[in-house]
């Protein structure tokens, strides 16, 4: 491909995916009794991988969530920063389409609550624009500290709407350091 056919390639692919990300979205109501509590990382997804490896800028390992009564995301979460855990609370302010949230870090981010059943699991994504550059990230997120496999198909399934395949996809469960 010529060097315009891959930026109308790239144009598309980023467009669809927004698509998807508001169309999966778009149907669910929060709830602050169902929503808020304890969370444990189970696997994410990126179409940048340097981002969510080892010492990754968005391998964050959320512990807590809480939905304000704004309707803003309140996050509490850790990561590792040379070699020792950090715990970081963040907020994520409510926009104004329904489960879709705005956070500044490590560039601009998009926030979009995907899937849940609000007793077991919930599925994440993010889309980090970072000097120019556009990331995808999804994550799984579970009530327990190991889901079964029918929430990680549903998962590999949700990710390829984004055009992310196995490979793409890390399992957290043996690689959160940081939990207490």
């Amino acid at each position: 491909m010529n060097r315009a056919t891959t930026n109308i390639v790239e144009q598309v692919s980023v467009a669809s995916s927004w698509w998807c990300f508001q169309e999966l979205g778009r149907n669910l109501t929060l709830s602050q009794a169902q929503i808020s509590g304890t969370w444990h990382l189970e696997s994410m997804a990126s179409d940048n991988m340097t981002r969510i490896e080892d010492n990754g800028d968005l391998r964050l390992f959320i512990r807590n969530i809480k939905l304000l009564r704004n309707g803003s995301l309140q996050f509490d979460f850790h990561f590792m920063v040379q070699g020792e855990c950090v715990a970081v609370t963040m907020v994520c302010e409510k926009t104004e389409n329904n489960g879709e949230f705005s956070v500044a870090y490590e560039g601009e981010n998009k926030v979009l609550l995907l899937e849940t059943d609000y007793r077991m699991y919930i599925i994440f994504y993010m889309r980090n624009i970072k000097n120019g550059t556009e990331t995808q990230v999804l994550a799984l997120y579970g009530r327990i500290t190991q889901l079964g496999k029918t929430y990680q198909k549903e998962f590999e399934n949700i990710c390829k709407l984004y055009g992310l395949d196995s490979q793409n996809i890390i399992d957290m469960t043996k690689k959160d350091f940081c939990f207490l």
